[in-house]
C-alpha cells in the first residue's frame, strides 16, 4: 500500500552572520573509482584526520531529493503529538544502553528551570536483529527509509573507511569494512534529530549551547546538510569554529571506535551545538544523521597489523592502558548508559560544564570528556 505523499521540504536560508568558520577539506567521492583516485582522496583525507577529525563530501551517490524525503519525513515525526510520539519511547531501554526509537526533550536538567531542548529518533540499521515497531508516518515509508540507511553505508561509509584502510596501510583495503558490514549484528542507526528554539534569555542561562563539547561513541558520523548554523568544532588550537553548511555535501566526523581501533591515531571530533546566530535562533534545527559502528564482536583493541601504527610504536589506547579489552557491544551500552545517566544538572559557567564524575565514569578508570 503506497504511503502518504509528502510535501516538499523547504530549507530555511542559510545565516547571514560573519562567523568564524572552519576551513575544512571536502572530499570529491566521484574520484573514488578513478585511477589513482583512492589514493589521492586518501592523501587529501590525512590531515583532516589525524588533526581535526572533519571534513566534508561530495558526489556521493544519493540524490538531493532523497535526503530533502528523509528531512520531511523527519519533520512529518515531530509534528506528530507529543503523546504519539511517546509510544515509541522506552526510559528502561535508555537507561539500559538500547537507544533506538524515540527520546523525548528535557530528559537533562541543565539548571533549576532549563531542561535540554534535543529530541531524537534513532532508527536501528536493517540488519533483522532489531525489530522495532515504527510510527505509521515512517512504516509507510520504510523501504525508502531502508534503502536511504543501506546507500548510506554501501555508497559512503564504505568507501571512506577503504580510505582508511589505504591510509593504515592494511594488507587490505577491506579491513576495516569487514569489521562493519551492514548486515551483521551491530548498533547502526538513522537519526531524526529536532532542536527546539529557546527565547535569547534561556540560551543565556545555558551558556548559549544545546549542546556542550563531546565526541561520537562509533566510527563514523554522518551529518546530511542543513542551513541553521550551530555546529561547532574544536581545532587543534584548541579554538572554536563554526562548521558552514554546504550545499550538497555531507560532514563527517570521527568517532571514538574507529580512534580506538588506530590507537587513537585518528583524532575523535570534538564538537559542539551553540545556539545558533540571532537571524536563526528563532528557527528550529532539524537534522537527518547516520552512525556507523563496528559490529558488535569486534574488539576495540589496536590494529596489529598496520605498517604505520607500527612505526610509531602504538599499541594501546586508553582502553587497554586500563587493561579492559572491550567489544563495540559492550562499550556501545556501558558509553550510552552512561549518556542517559546525567541526571544531576551540572554546574554552568559561561560555556564551561561541569558534572560530577560519578555522573560521566564510563567504566572503573576510563570518565566521560565534557569540553570546555
Amino acid at each position: 500500500m503506497p504511503g502518504k505523499v509528502l510535501s516538499p521540504y523547504k530549507q530555511v536560508p542559510e545565516t547571514r552572520a560573519d562567523l568564524d568558520w572552519a576551513e575544512l577539506v571536502t572530499l570529491d567521492l566521484s574520484l573514488f573509482d578513478q585511477p589513482e583516485g583512492k589514493q589521492k582522496l586518501a592523501d587529501q583525507l590525512a590531515y583532516a584526520a589525524q588533526q581535526v577529525g572533519f571534513f566534508y563530501v561530495k558526489n556521493f551517490g544519493i540524490s538531493q531529493e532523497e535526503v530533502d524525503r528523509q528531512f520531511a519525513l523527519g519533520r512529518e515525526f515531530y509534528n506528530l503529538p507529543l503523546e504519539e510520539k511517546l509510544k515509541y519511547h522506552n526510559l528502561k531501554d535508555l537507561e539500559s544502553g538500547e537507544y533506538n526509537g524515540y527520546r523525548p526533550a528535557g530528559l537533562r536538567q541543565l539548571t533549576e528551570t532549563i531542561r535540554d531542548n534535543v529530541e531524537v529518533y534513532n532508527i536501528p540499521k536493517f540488519d533483522g536483529f532489531h525489530p522495532r515497531a515504527q510510527p505509521p508516518v515512517l512504516q509507510d515509508h520504510i523501504k525508502e527509509i531502508e534503502t536511504f540507511s543501506r546507500n548510506c553505508h554501501d555508497l559512503v561509509i564504505t568507501k571512506l573507511l577503504k580510505l582508511f584502510a589505504i591510509l593504515l596501510e592494511l594488507p587490505s583495503e577491506d579491513q576495516l569494512v569487514d569489521l562493519h558490514k551492514y548486515d551483521t549484528k551491530g548498533e547502526d542507526h538513522l537519526r531524526y534529530m529536532h532542536y527546539k528554539a529557546r527565547s535569547p534569555e534561556e540560551n543565556k542561562l545555558v551558556g548559549e549551547l544545546y549542546s556542550p563539547g563531546h565526541t561520537d561513541l562509533g566510527s563514523l558520523t554522518l551529518l546530511f546538510r542543513q542551513p541553521v548554523a550551530a555546529l561547532q568544532i574544536l581545532n587543534s588550537k584548541n579554538e572554536w569554529k563554526w562548521v558552514r553548511p554546504q550545499d550538497a555535501t555531507i560532514t563527517v566526523n570521527i568517532c571514538d571506535a574507529l580512534s580506538a581501533l588506530t590507537g587513537n591515531w585518528l583524532k575523535s571530533s570534538v564538537h559542539r551545538v551553540h545556539a545558533p546566530p540571532e537571524d536563526q535562533a528563532h528557527v528550529d534545527r532539524l537534522g537527518v544523521l547516520y552512525f556507523a559502528r563496528p559490529n558488535n564482536h569486534v574488539l576495540l583493541d589496536p590494529i596489529s597489523n598496520s605498517p604505520v601504527l607500527e612505526k610509531l610504536g602504538i599499541k594501546d589506547n586508553e582502553f587497554t592502558k586500563l587493561g579492559q579489552h572491550l567489544t563495540m557491544e559492550e562499550w556501545c551500552k556501558v558509553r550510552q548508559t552512561q549518556q542517559q545517566r546525567r541526571t544531576k544538572a551540572p554546574k554552568i559557567e559561561g560555556t564551561n560544564y561541569t558534572y560530577e564524575n560519578k555522573e560521566l565514569e564510563v567504566i572503573p578508570g576510563y570518565v566521560a570528556k565534557i569540553y570546555n
